[in-house]
């Protein structure tokens, strides 16, 4: 039975008011800090203490300051014992978060009277990456699948990618790809400047071009036409320009403000109207159009690739042209909560909503479900087009194991490290289309679940292998990775 729409409307601005709404403590679990406390007599955990020197290893490239942003302290501060062995947690959390080190340790180095001094020890990663660049452009490896494994469907290129670029943390990227899409791609972003690091700016270019388009959605699967089936198709399918500018701004550790402006040029061949007359309004083939949006993030999460503790929050106001041929409002939030309930046991809950208007958009921007974060385990194969959704995933972890590699000995990679988690998920799911409501899975409620393996090593790399069962009485296995560079 199909949901009246005032309905799921109602339920989805619900959805986005306790997003706003919630918030969560994040736990700790740093052994060292209980050891050192110990070992102080108990009278003086109520005696404050000043931090003194502040001591920091390890960090060849990455400028001191920088990591001393990501302090809840300064030298000439005074605070309790417990306050302070109870921030190195956090301190360890934030510092890894930056995803500049491997390993981060925080402890007190030496007590003078009642002057401590602190030590912080880091590992660095590598920062530079060029790499030759091969890689599916399906959005997962099931519809990699589906598309029968062809290698003609692999972007190939160099990807240049220089993290801490001048050791503020900011990045470079050149990115020179072709195969399935061409592209040209330069962009900087600097998001530590000014005297207090709360401000960063940044900017990019980027061109495009596709041989092959998805220009419709049919049983809820894409329609892809290549340019090489039709006769006098022209350069390409669908080509673009784009030209960005970001601003950052962060007043405190936990939260950050990114406001984004951008000028876009989007041409498509003109057989992908006969195929779909609505991938654009009123019958363009070439927009151009500016786009404005502005993004708040809370973290106070343990690791964002894969968190097990913590609280994350993400809303964001988007505005996307400015006339009849491109026009469109765009609210969206994610949540993230995790804590521990049993010893090495976890429950994470994601949430995501967003919103879309006019309802009336075309097919250039409706792809919802099965795109990005949005997503239910076990319902790979599939797209749900849409101007609204919510979505809830709930799972259950278990520690199986953790332990360390050998690798390059001597250096900061002397050993990857590995963390293994057994899973069992409910994942659900809404998503809302007024006018193009002929797929299947559109206006209706979608629920899935399953059991899995997670797999999480450094460099935010997490392999995940799930058993998923749908609704639709549908079962399989499914693969998914996930790296950041």
């Amino acid at each position: 039975m199909i949901r009246k729409p005032e309905k799921s409307l109602a339920l989805l601005f619900a959805m986005l008011s306790i997003f706003h709404g919630r918030a969560m403590s994040a736990l700790s679990d740093m052994e060292p800090v209980a050891c050192i406390r110990d070992s102080v007599p108990i009278s003086a955990t109520a005696q404050l203490f000043e931090i003194g020197r502040i001591s920091i290893s390890g960090n060849r490239i990455t400028r001191g300051y920088i990591i001393e942003r990501e302090l809840p302290f300064k030298g000439g501060d005074s605070l309790s014992l417990e306050a302070i062995t109870e921030s190195f947690a956090k301190i360890r959390e934030r510092l890894i978060n930056t995803r500049l080190f491997n390993e981060v340790e925080v402890s007190l180095k030496e007590f003078r009277g009642y002057t401590i001094d602190i030590q912080i020890d880091v590992k660095e990663r590598w920062y530079i990456f060029p790499l030759p660049y091969v890689r599916p452009v399906d959005r997962n490896f099931t519809a990699w699948a589906d598309e029968g494994y062809s290698l003609k469907r692999f972007d190939y290129g160099l990807k240049y990618s220089h993290y801490n670029f001048t050791g503020r943390n900011d990045f470079l990227r050149i990115w020179l790809i072709t195969g399935y899409m061409k592209e040209v791609e330069l962009a900087y972003d600097k998001p530590n400047t000014g005297k207090e690091l709360k401000h960063g700016f940044g900017a990019g270019f980027l061109y495009g071009g596709q041989d092959e388009l998805d220009l419709a959605t049919y049983q809820n699967k894409q329609v892809f036409v290549n340019r090489d089936s039709l006769l006098n198709a022209g350069k390409f399918m669908q080509e673009q320009m784009n030209f960005s500018f970001r601003y950052y701004y962060r007043p405190g550790l936990r939260t950050r403000h990114f406001l984004r402006l951008s000028f876009n040029n989007v041409k498509i061949d003109s057989s992908v109207l006969l195929f779909n007359p609505d991938y654009f309004l009123n019958n363009r083939r070439n927009i151009f159009y500016p786009e404005l949006s502005y993004m708040i993030r809370y973290n106070n999460i343990d690791y964002v690739p894969y968190p097990t503790r913590g609280f994350f929050f993400e809303g964001g106001l988007l505005k996307r042209g400015i006339n009849s041929d491109m026009n469109m409002w765009q609210l969206n939030a994610r949540t993230s909560e995790a804590f521990s309930f049993a010893p090495k046991m976890y429950f994470v809950s994601e949430d995501l909503g967003l919103l879309r208007v006019p309802f009336k958009q075309p097919f250039y921007n409706q792809q919802l479900l099965g795109y990005n974060e949005f997503y239910l385990r076990g319902l790979e194969r599939y797209v749900v087009d849409g101007v609204a959704c919510i979505l809830a995933r709930n799972t259950v972890l278990r520690e199986l194991t953790h332990f360390n590699v050998p690798f390059l000995r001597g250096t900061a990679h002397d050993h990857i490290p590995f963390r293994i988690y057994a899973k069992a998920y409910v994942d659900a799911g809404y998503v809302y289309d007024k006018y193009f409501n002929l797929n299947s899975m559109v206006n209706r409620p979608l629920y899935t679940g399953g059991v899995g393996i997670d797999v999480v090593t450094f460099y935010d790399f997490v392999f995940r292998a799930e058993f998923s069962v749908n609704q639709f009485g549908e079962k399989g296995v499914f693969f998914h990775i996930r790296n950041e560079f």
